[in-house]
């Protein structure tokens, strides 16, 4: 031995091994149950600092068993201890490769979730620009000058709305936001029937809608010898309200009758004149021509009860020749030809909203 080490003190030797009892549970915790079990092998591989004999209490540091310290040992399972479960332990699974992953699956779920968010919330902007407000910047503008609300809130830039459910409205008029909604006009024909499927066969107003796509209804009627303008549209709210009377939409009429009119016959009219359904008065009335012993007149009024107007002028010993309804509301016949559509303006879809307090 070299000078200046000391000597290294001899191991103590190694005893004999415990007859296959329970392992230490660690300090401080409850002690194993000591039922007999398979043999844990070398004692001297366990580690130093536990002791292998469970049910002994735990040496102090000075090597003396602490007094009192002696537990009662328990169950390592409550329905069968650790010994007796080592003996009934199952062969192991049998290796099998794992399922490959389905990635185009995984993309799928992933694209679906972007489209359900993309379908369900877009650029404001985008929405302003598709009712014809301009291009996106001129649209941008128009939001950060404040003229632009969601839901009656000012909305910011950037704002991301549900467009067939957001109400937007710009300068105070709501403005269609939908993209799946339509809003048409048609100048009726004389002799089409108001109905978009007649079982005697005659011509229907899906004679002047079979291309498009949409399911629409017409928002009232018109007799079958009226022509003008019928409003079309799968919009059901601004329909309904449209023909519900107590909205009191304004229609104007322009009617050919037999006779010279006087001029006193407005005052008549819009005093009221009794039918055989109730009183019926208008709202304005004006001589528009005569010639050749007849009349052209004008007539607004909010009823929109069945031939009223043939019935109304009839009472007054003017029938009607000819009748064209020019105006429903906001929205005007103008120049458009006979038997042919148009859409509507988003102008004249919002003041249509505004007629009806949507």
């Amino acid at each position: 031995m070299r000078a200046g080490r000391r000597a290294v003190r001899a191991r103590r030797p190694a005893g004999a091994a415990h007859p296959c009892g329970a392992g230490d549970p660690g300090r401080g915790r409850v002690p194993a149950a000591g039922e007999q079990g398979a043999c844990l092998g070398d004692p001297r591989r366990q580690l130093r600092r536990r002791d292998p004999h469970a049910r002994q209490p735990r040496p102090d540091r000075g090597g003396r068993h602490r007094a009192g310290e002696q537990r009662d040992p328990l169950p390592h399972h409550v329905v069968l201890p650790r010994a007796d479960r080592r003996a009934e332990r199952r062969r192991p699974a049998r290796h099998r490769p794992l399922p490959a992953r389905d990635r185009r699956a995984r993309r799928q779920r992933g694209r679906r979730r972007l489209t359900d968010d993309a379908t369900s919330a877009i650029r404001l902007q985008r929405v302003l620009a598709q009712a014809g407000f301009g291009s996106r910047r001129a649209c941008e503008d128009l939001i950060a000058a404040g003229r632009v609300t969601v839901d009656g809130v000012v909305a910011a830039l950037g704002a991301r709305v549900d467009e067939n459910t957001a109400v937007v409205r710009v300068d105070g008029m709501r403005i269609p936001s939908a993209p799946d909604l339509a809003y048409l006009a048609l100048n009726k024909p004389e002799g089409v029937v108001s109905t978009m499927d007649d079982p005697e066969g005659r011509t229907d107003l899906s004679d002047y809608v079979a291309d498009r796509p949409e399911r629409l209804f017409h928002v009232g009627r018109l007799d079958t010898a009226t022509e003008g303008l019928l409003l079309l549209t799968n919009d059901g709210e601004l329909a309904n309200r449209l023909a519900h009377p107590s909205y009191e939409v304004r229609k104007t009429y322009v009617a050919e009758v037999t006779g010279t009119v006087p001029n006193r016959l407005g005052d008549r009219l819009r005093a009221g004149v009794e039918l055989d359904d109730g009183p019926v008065a208008v709202d304005e009335f004006r001589i528009v021509q005569r010639a050749s012993g007849r009349t052209l007149v004008e007539l607004v009024l909010h009823e929109g009860r069945n031939r009223i107007v043939r019935r109304l002028l009839a009472a007054v010993d003017h029938p009607v020749t000819r009748l064209v309804r020019t105006r429903v509301g906001p929205v005007s016949l103008g120049d458009l030809p006979s038997g042919t559509l148009r859409d509507l303006t988003t102008r004249e879809v919002g003041l249509l909203y505004q007629e009806v307090a949507l």
